[in-house]
């Protein structure tokens, strides 16, 4: 069960209905919208016996708090239904900004109204929202205050039972008029409470300090110590794997750059500190922070090395299990500022251009390279290090150089061990953007060595079958496209190819030739009424257009026409195949090949 009613809230929802199980969504009110794919909607506010009672009579065996930060009520009611019922809890966090020396930080209301009157505050403009008048009563009603509420009837009604001036509420527009409020009412300060990115913290902080005003920030009220937090989608949706593995069909990992990554600054704290790691906390390119769990801690004399274990979820990872090596140093006699990478045992090395990385140098992509640096230097500035500061950081993976060997790394001209990749750190099941990532990276090499010809193919069969037809070609030149014709063309096409041949198996070809350019079987299948309006089109006999009806496999066409008819109906296949891949590849030469299951090529 999910409590939300907030942006939170409405994340946890969708990650929720990536599921295919019943999940419920409570909310105090009924105003919110919210659309759930899997979701049933619960509301009206409950204490702890409401609650209980709810959970025993659903079913419940998770909770998400999704509630807002300061709905400190709610947060005891779910810890002590949590510990009745022996239900875990999840509570899914806003991102905080680093507590800013120059505002002025406040423990609780009451607080705030104490450094307000040492500060001599007169004129204020309360951004907190209309639950916030009642606790800040003896301020208002000795000085001229102004407070901004959403415009709805409950919020109206709630504000004037309190007793506050009708003509000094504001209503809320959007996460902008702050600045505006400022500036039409010129207060002697503001004050808002630490409610996080989601809440519009930084934009209405930038706001005042634009225009010279302070900023009186009361804080978070603190958590129960037993939920279990997380600050993203991401982390969200790996506590609920782990805390109700059956929930989602198919689990997430991380990629080998954010295993790399969370061993690298482990690392360093070890080496900063001489303490055992056993978790690190890392920001993802997205902006959301995960932890993964650190398996070992060594340390020589001027070294540290920290081990994580690569989980890639359900997805069929061949490094899933791996053993993920960082070692960082202070090189001795080094005067410049720089994080220099070494490709330890099991890391490959780059032979060809067109990664976008040094020839000669280790593989490790762009984006783990700048999430380790970006952590490392974080680091640093939090133990106080003087600059210049130098670094090496040595990636090993016992076992790489025997991986490699089930990659695409030798084609690409990564020799002796495995590439540290990912763009997002998190590893999706079976995923579409990767395959299409991997395609792309590939014809980027075909290109940076000089290949005019992109040959391009469904899988190992077709592949061999076409270099046979094309010996003169290097292994760069030919590249998979799974399913994905389209993109893969469209890539082509991007990176300004002269020519691309495209071999194409029977089983695909029926179904790019009613023009589905992915031709996964979970998004089209086979259609037989084409294939019969396709045979009529093609001078077939009504009996072969007849026999179709009778076929279960495409590959069974090759021996359905009669030789006189083979041909027609064949050529026509391609040239309607042709006709919807053409338009993605307007520029250059394009060839279509038809391959039989023996090899045999028609184009």
């Amino acid at each position: 069960m999910i409590l939300g009613g907030t942006t939170e809230g409405r994340a946890a929802a969708r990650i929720a209905d990536e599921g295919s199980a019943p999940y419920y969504y409570s909310t105090k009110g009924a105003l919110q919208e919210i659309d759930c794919a899997h979701g049933i909607r619960l509301t009206g506010g409950m204490d702890m016996a409401e609650m209980e009672a709810c959970c025993r009579e659903k079913g419940i065996r998770l909770l998400i708090d999704a509630a807002h930060p300061f709905a400190s009520a709610l947060h005891r009611t779910v810890a002590d239904v949590s510990s009745a019922l022996q239900i875990p809890v999840i509570r899914y966090e806003r991102q905080y900004p680093p507590h800013d020396p120059k505002l002025v930080w406040c423990d609780d209301y009451t607080d705030a109204i104490r450094k307000l009157e040492e500060q001599g505050v007169r004129h204020l403009l309360a951004l907190t929202g209309v639950n916030t008048i009642a606790p800040l009563h003896s301020w208002w009603e000795k000085h001229p205050s102004w407070f901004r509420i959403l415009e709805r009837e409950e919020s109206l009604t709630l504000a004037t039972r309190q007793g506050f001036p009708a003509d000094r509420l504001l209503f809320y527009r959007d996460e902008d008029d702050a600045g505006q409020l400022t500036d039409q009412l010129h207060p002697d300060a503001i004050i808002t409470k630490e409610s996080g990115q989601s809440g519009y913290f930084n934009e209405k902080v930038a706001a005042a300090h634009e225009r010279h005003i302070p900023v009186f920030v009361v804080k978070r009220p603190a958590l129960p110590e037993t939920f279990y937090k997380v600050y993203g989608e991401d982390g969200l949706r790996k506590q609920i794997e782990r805390l109700l593995p059956d929930f989602f069909p198919l689990h997430h990992g991380y990629t080998t750059g954010a295993c790399a990554t969370a061993a690298a600054k482990a690392a360093l704290v070890a080496l900063l500190t001489r303490k055992e790691q056993t978790e690190s906390p890392i920001t993802l390119p997205s902006g959301e922070v995960i932890t993964l769990p650190v398996a070992e801690t060594t340390w020589t004399d001027k070294t540290a090395t920290c081990t994580v274990v690569k989980d890639a979820g359900d997805d069929p990872d061949v490094t899933n299990g791996s053993r993920i090596v960082a070692t960082v140093a202070f090189p001795t006699g080094s005067d410049s500022s720089c994080i220099r990478f070494i490709a330890g045992p099991g890391v490959g090395t780059v032979t060809l251009p067109g990664l976008g990385l040094e020839v000669g140098g280790p593989a490790i992509n762009a984006t783990p390279r700048k999430m380790i640096t970006d952590e490392l230097v974080a680091v640093l500035k939090r133990f106080e290090q003087k600059e210049p500061v130098a670094l090496t950081v040595t990636i090993s993976v016992p076992g790489g150089e025997e991986l490699t060997k089930k990659t695409f790394n030798p084609k690409l001209g990564i020799v002796g061990g495995i590439s540290i990749i990912g763009t997002s750190g998190i590893v999706r099941p079976f995923s579409t953007d990767a395959f299409i990532a991997s395609i792309r990276k590939e014809a980027e090499v075909a290109k940076a060595i000089g290949c005019t010809t992109l040959v391009i193919n469904s899988g190992a069969k077709s592949e061999r079958y076409l270099k046979a037809r094309f010996p003169e070609l290097p292994p760069q030149a030919f590249v998979h496209y799974g399913n994905f014709i389209g993109e893969t063309l469209k890539i082509a096409a991007t990176l300004g190819f002269p020519q691309v041949v495209m071999g194409i198996m029977l089983g695909k070809a029926v179904k790019l030739a009613e023009g589905f350019l992915d031709t996964h079987s979970k998004k089209v299948v086979m259609n037989k009424e084409f294939l019969k309006e396709l045979a009529h089109e093609a001078g077939c006999s009504e009996a072969s257009v007849r026999s179709i009806d009778t076929i279960t496999l495409a590959r069974e066409l090759w021996q359905l026409f009669p030789a006189e008819e083979q041909d027609a109906f064949f050529d026509l296949l391609l040239k309607k195949c042709y006709h919807h891949c053409s338009p993605l590849f307007p520029r250059g030469e394009l060839s279509l090949l038809l391959i039989t299951e023996e090899g045999n090529i028609r184009g």
